[in-house]
This record gives structure tokens, sequence and C-alpha cells, in this order.
């Protein structure tokens, strides 16, 4: 149970902060919700829309006021919104939700997939993903990329540019995993790590070591077993099968000793039991991050082989343009009403962006939205649940990591903040706060 309860040292800031954690994990859906008015948000000018898709396109930073007395009339706070809701997905078929694909069957079944049923498109439609994939691969090495993401139906992958998330290398993270996915990378000579697990571990230890440090000062050392303090399963000391103490004891020809087949399901039902859920996240840094990509280009279990996804290529969502990807706009909606207070009712003003939020759309839209709300305003953040593991650390915590990154296509502030090592574990933002330009959050 300790083992998949959330980390206790995730905590909600207890002052304002000028800035707010990196959040690694796509949100479905973000409710802003302020005192002022979101018309300013809604019905742009042609110009405006094309100028933020030009400023897009042409990772231009946006020149933003400190403060905008009446937002509607701010042109370069229009276009910048616009310019926030942009990204890249492949492949592109507008009939079809292509996020989330875990556990999005009931969303597609019933809808026209023509290539289900036909092997010669399937070999097409993943022919032409591996070109987008590979492509997008490039431009990361290249640092002309920031990060991307492979959403398929069994699991996600989150590739990283160095220099991001506190990692001086490239890094790839993928949860949820399972056993034999671990297997066939380990086979292919994938070197990962899980750091979610390890961290478990490490912090179980711990708190072993200090209740056995507790209960020998108490007069009680030899009151309980270290292992039933610390993990479950069996160490590698026990694998040669020794059990000397039984000899030393003279009842080693009464006790059944387990046999080697009897460990190794202990071993496996221990490994089994993190699979699909946020511990078995995997990390994999370096060079092992080219292995892994030609591994998931020839991996069976990256494509559905039956059901309403069957024979379609997993979704490619990126910040900026890639080989294959086609442009999408976040759709943004704003709503005024009234609200009950005490006393009575007051104008309640929200605005809707509907996913996939990527991490840089959300610092993105906080930057324009500061000014043009006056400083103020909160937000209800909806994360697609299994891209929450994605704030595991990336790295050891070291100094900051100073790397060339500033062609990416990100705003200086935002890659910034996405250049920090991740500090929110397997959590995520739910609430953001805006007061006076400063921020609080709670995952």
């Amino acid at each position: 149970q300790d083992l998949h309860s959330p980390l206790a040292e995730r905590k909600v800031p207890s002052s304002p902060r000028q800035e707010f954690p990196a959040d690694w994990s796509i949100k479905t859906r973000i409710l802003f919700m302020s005192s002022q008015p979101f018309t300013w948000a809604e019905h742009l000018k042609a110009q405006e829309e094309a100028q933020g898709f030009a400023q897009h396109c042409r990772a231009t930073e946006p020149t933003l006021p400190q403060s905008v007395q009446e937002p509607r009339l701010c042109t370069e706070l229009r276009c910048a919104f616009q310019q926030s809701l942009v990204y890249w997905l492949h492949p592109s078929l507008p009939w079809l939700p292509l996020f989330p694909r875990l556990g999005a069957d009931r969303k597609i079944a019933g809808k026209a997939c023509p290539w289900a049923q036909d092997e010669a498109l399937q070999q097409v439609l993943m022919s032409d993903w591996s070109v987008s994939f590979t492509s997008l691969y490039n431009l990361l090495r290249a640092r002309l990329c920031p990060y991307f993401y492979v959403c398929s139906a069994q699991f996600s992958v989150l590739f990283r540019a160095a220099g991001l998330a506190g990692s001086d290398v490239p890094t790839a993270a993928i949860a949820p995993t399972t056993r034999g996915l671990r297997e066939a990378m380990r086979s292919e000579g994938i070197e990962f790590s899980l750091p979610l697990l390890e961290e478990s571990r490490t912090r179980k230890q711990k708190n072993s070591e200090e209740s056995l440090e507790t209960e020998a000062a108490d007069g009680l050392g030899g009151g309980s077993s270290v292992e039933d303090a610390g993990e479950p399963a069996p160490s590698d000391d026990d694998d040669d099968g020794s059990f000397s103490w039984l000899e030393e004891m003279g009842v080693q020809d009464k006790v059944k000793k387990p046999d080697t087949i009897s460990i190794q399901l202990r071993k496996e039902k221990h490994e089994v039991q993190v699979d699909h859920r946020p511990e078995s996240l995997v990390l994999v840094r370096g060079s092992n991050t080219f292995t892994l990509l030609n591994f998931l280009i020839s991996c069976r279990s990256l494509v559905a082989v039956a059901g309403p996804q069957a024979g379609l290529p997993p979704t490619l969502l990126a910040p900026v343009a890639f080989r294959g990807g086609t442009m999408q706009t976040l759709k943004a909606r704003s709503v005024s009403g009234r609200a009950r207070v005490p006393g009575g009712f007051e104008d309640a003003f929200s605005l809707e962006v509907l996913g996939p939020v990527l991490p840089h759309a959300l610092h993105a839209l906080t930057l324009v939205l500061g000014p043009a709300q006056r400083g103020a305003f909160r937000a209800l953040l909806s994360p697609h649940e299994p891209s929450a593991a994605f704030n595991a650390p990336a790295a050891l915590p070291q100094e900051a990591v100073h790397q060339d990154l500033p062609a990416c296509g990100l705003h200086p502030k935002t890659l910034d903040q996405l250049s920090q090592c991740p500090t929110l574990g397997k959590s995520s933002i739910r609430l953001l706060e805006m007061k006076d330009y400063a921020y609080t959050w709670k995952a």
C-alpha cells in the first residue's frame, strides 16, 4: 500500500512564488477563472490569427506589456494568445480523437477505420509514421525541438532534449510499462532505470532503519524483522538458496526449503505488481534513447492488433513543426455569468481550454493571462492521469544544467521553467492560482 501512496514530501508551497514548477503531464482541459472578463480572447481578427500563426512558425518571442488596461484593444496580447494555442500532431485524422489513446477505445469505437482489415494500408501508415517519428528525434538531438510525446494504446513516451528537466543528456520516459515490455527492452540492450520505484524503496528503507533505531533505543531491537519493514521482494542475497542459519539452529532437515522456481516466482510477482502503475515508469538516458527509437519502430505492442485502435499508429504530439506533422490549435471559449457569494451575487468569468495542453502551452497561457487579467486568476487543471508519472526526476539533483536551446521555439521564460529538475514526483498540478503576479498551486 505504501508503495503506491502519494509521496509525502510533495506539499503545497506555503508562500507565493514568482514561478510554478514544470508539469510534464498532458492536460485534457484547463478552466481559467477570474473577476475580469475573458472577452479579449474571442473573435480574433483574421490579421491577429495569421500573426499568431506566423509568430509560432518563426519562433518569435511575443512582446507582452506588463499590464493591460483594455485587453480587447491590445493586438500583441491577442496574437500571443493565438500563438500559445498551437501544437503539432501526427497522424491527422479529423474524424478520430487521437488523444488520449490510453483507455480511448470507447471514443474510437464505431468510427470509420478503413485500415483495420487492410494490411497494405497499415504498412503505409506505419511507414509514414516512422518518418515523422525519426524526424522529431533528429530535431530533438539537434536541440531544435525541446520535447515530444509518443502516445500509443498501451503506453506513452516522453522524449526530452538535453538541458530539459535538469538532465545534461537526452532522456525518454515511458509510462505505464509492463514486465514484458521491460524484458523486451533489456533484450535489446537498452539500459534504463525505474526512478519512482527506486525512490519508494529508498524511502521505505530509510523509514525501516529509523524505526529499528527507535526500537533499539527503547530496548526492543529484536522485536521485528527488517524484511517486514522493507521491500516484500526477496533480496539478491537469497538467490543462491543459502540457508546456513537453519544449520546453526540444527533444524536444516526438518524445514522444507523453497526451490529455485519458488524464489523466481516470488521475484516475478514483485516485478509484476508495479505493472500499469506510476511506479512502472521507465527512464532512458543518453545514447540509449536512439536504441529506444529503433526498438519502438519495430515494437509489436506499439500498435494494437485488435479492437477499435487496431492498425492505428501512435499519436505524435510536439510543440514545433516536424516532417509529416499537422498544425492544430487548442479549443478555447470564454463564458460569463454570475456566481453566488456571501451577501449576494458577483460577476464570474471563465475561459475553458480543451487539450491536449502540452507543458509549454500551460506556461505560455499563464504569461498571457497575467497581464490580461491584471495579475489575478485561478486555473483548474485536468491532467491525463497516466502522464502524471512523467514528473519523476530525470536526473540526480545537481546544479542547473545549461544547454544551448534558444532556437527550440519556446519562450525564454518557458524554457527556463522546463529546464528545472521535476519536483512533483508522480503528482501533477490540479489547481494553479495567481495573485499579484505570484503563484500558488496544489498537486
